[in-house]
């Protein structure tokens, strides 16, 4: 071995030279082992991910969302609840039905638990939102350029819908029908289901044991009743009509 080749042997090298005086004039300084695990900012971090996740579906429930309800956030507990069981699993959160009278919030509430889905990443987000007369108008023949069965095939697969003022439409035998394949198809699929109307499920019985009111149990017939009953969380929502406090203070 020639002696240029034995002095770069016992050379120190740059690293060893660099800590020694580190060690020299910072001795309070102690090394740590270096970390090539990728942080929270960068690819390959589950919440970088689930962040870009978040992103994509948030852009997506702005474009199906009417401008004016573009800032709803959800703040009923039971609506939050039901949002976070939809983001962990879609096929475990079952149906969610606000009821209450006009201008109580159910739609603004509704809209705001499709953006809590949305914001918290899931790995899948589609949604349709829609209102029951809009639904049953693209249902009818020649209301769809795709025709009613796959208009209906839609609506039925989509992970996430929204069926807004449901008891507002004309009652019919083919609405009665549509509705029943549409909320038993989801029912059965156990994809959730986000519904709002003026009605409440069941009206309470009058002296006669009869329903004082109109309930969602007259109107859609006792078979789709018992399965919202079975599968939905319902949410009552109470109070002025906020339409028209607004209206009042402009």
């Amino acid at each position: 071995m020639t002696e240029p080749q034995t002095l770069a042997q016992n050379r120190p090298s740059l690293l060893a030279r660099l800590m020694a005086g580190i060690a020299e004039h910072c001795p309070d300084v102690t090394a740590a082992p270096l970390s090539d695990e990728p942080t929270p900012d960068e690819p390959g971090h589950p919440e970088y991910h689930r962040r870009q996740r978040a992103t994509f579906a948030f852009n997506r429930w702005r474009t199906a969302v009417p401008h004016r309800y573009r800032e709803a956030t959800a703040t009923h507990p039971d609506v939050l609840a039901w949002a976070d069981r939809a983001a962990t699993d879609i096929r475990d959160a079952g149906f969610l039905v606000l009821t209450g009278s006009i201008g109580t919030g159910k739609t603004h509430q509704a809209y705001g638990a499709l953006r809590r889905i949305a914001e918290a990443g899931p790995r899948r987000f589609e949604m349709i939102a829609t209102t029951a007369p809009d639904m049953y108008g693209r249902l009818r023949p020649g209301g769809s350029a795709h025709g009613t069965e796959h208009e209906l095939k839609r609506l039925c697969r989509v992970p996430l819908l929204l069926l807004d003022d449901l008891g507002t439409e004309k009652l019919s035998e083919w609405t009665e029908e549509a509705t029943y394949r549409l909320i038993n198809e989801r029912y059965n699929q156990c994809l959730p289901l986000v519904v709002t109307t003026n009605f409440p499920v069941r009206a309470a019985p009058d002296e006669t044991g009869r329903p004082s009111g109109p309930d969602l149990v007259s109107r859609l017939g006792d078979r789709l009743a018992s399965r919202l009953a079975q599968t939905a969380s319902i949410v009552r929502l109470d109070g002025p009509d906020l339409r028209r406090q607004l209206r009042s203070a402009a």
